[in-house]
């Protein structure tokens, strides 16, 4: 894919951008540029641009404001020791943007075409890649939305990739601490047949009021149930979940109605190398009560491309709590390996880190 180059004429100063780095936050400040690509039927992928940070300018009848057709993707970019820049595992980022794409009736974008357009603009706003220290990094947010002009219920004929920057700090301030979670039993996420295993922004909407009663009841994350029978965890409103036991195995949710997550998918592998075998299955929520109640269940956590790998503590409902089990040891032993390579303060022996520049 040949992309051109526009440079920003003012782009934010060094003393500015140092400000900044300090204390980035999370999705509060964007890097110099973006980068755009189109797509119609008659010219496919064209118009490859990296041009300077700015407001889109949409007709109101744009399509993906009427019916949300719409995908994105999540990742970070990792300044290493010696100035390099990396990212990890971006071709599974543009393998499921590619199974999105089919379920949102969108065209393809080639898995390579997806990693140059990220490697793109990471290399022209390199100078946004903060140090590695608190665990920063560059976020990274790919994203295709339908933006033909057009009222009608039919897929896009013009669509818009788009790939912006935004520097973020560490997830947890003052150190990891369990996340508590609440149960909903008004809400679900998705069905069978529905869009639950693509990353679309719908998702992330439907989560949204079973997410904020959870923070009115004073947890951090929501749990979600499966849809016919509410007996069977699925996903949080933004997270994987894993359950070890106490000879060693763990669980975790099977897909189909859930976002395979590219950290969920880097712990299974990475646990059976560690020599814990993980079964993806069913399980259930009395599963989850019993098994911390008798002690079978030792650990649980969360894992997501913000957090990596988080302890999970209380699961709160409106009939009582259950409390989180006592050992964190395999949690943050997994976290440690995955952050590690990340920063490239451990070895990848998966070849999972993709050097940038």
């Amino acid at each position: 894919m040949q992309i051109s180059t526009t440079a920003n004429p003012t782009p934010v100063d060094d003393a500015r951008l140092a400000e900044i780095l300090a204390n980035p936050g999370f999705g509060t400040y964007f890097t110099d540029h973006m980068l755009t690509v189109e797509w119609t039927p008659d010219a496919g992928w064209h118009a490859a641009r990296i041009e300077p940070y700015g407001p889109l300018t949409l007709d109101p009848a744009t399509a993906v404001l009427h019916y949300a057709q719409e995908t994105f993707e999540g990742m970070k970019a990792y300044r290493h020791a010696d100035g390099s820049v990396w990212t990890f595992r971006p071709e599974q980022n543009a393998a499921r943007m590619v199974r999105s794409s089919q379920r949102l009736a969108f065209p393809e974008l080639p898995v390579d075409d997806f990693v140059e357009c990220v490697d793109a603009l990471v290399r022209t706003d390199r100078r946004w890649v903060p140090d590695s220290e608190g665990e920063k990094s560059l976020y990274l947010r790919p994203f295709m939305f339908a933006s033909e002009t057009f009222l009608g219920v039919r897929p896009a004929q013009h669509v818009t990739f788009m790939v912006i920057a935004s520097p973020a700090g560490a997830y947890f301030k003052g150190g990891i601490k369990p996340v508590n979670l609440w149960l909903s039993e008004t809400f679900t996420r998705a069905g069978r047949g529905g869009m639950g295993a693509a990353k679309t922004g719908g998702n992330y909407a439907a989560s949204l009021a079973a997410q904020r009663e959870a923070i009115e009841q004073g947890c951090d994350q929501v749990v979600f149930l499966d849809d016919q029978e509410f007996r069977y965890i699925e996903e949080l409103g933004g997270m994987n979940l894993f359950f070890v036991h106490a000879d060693g195995s763990i669980v975790t949710p099977e897909t189909g109605t859930i976002l395979e997550g590219i950290t969920r998918a880097s712990i299974i592998e990475l646990a059976g190398k560690l020599g814990h075998a993980v079964e993806e299955r069913k399980f259930s929520l009395d599963e989850w009560r019993q098994g911390v109640a008798s002690g079978q269940i030792t650990e649980i956590f969360a894992c997501g491309t913000a957090a990596v790998v988080t302890p999970v503590g209380e699961l709160r409902s409106p009939h009582g709590v259950t409390p989180a089990p006592a050992s964190t040891e395999l949690t943050m032993r997994i976290r440690e390996a995955l952050v590690g390579m990340q920063f490239g303060r451990a070895e990848d022996t998966f070849g999972w880190m993709h050097r940038v520049c």
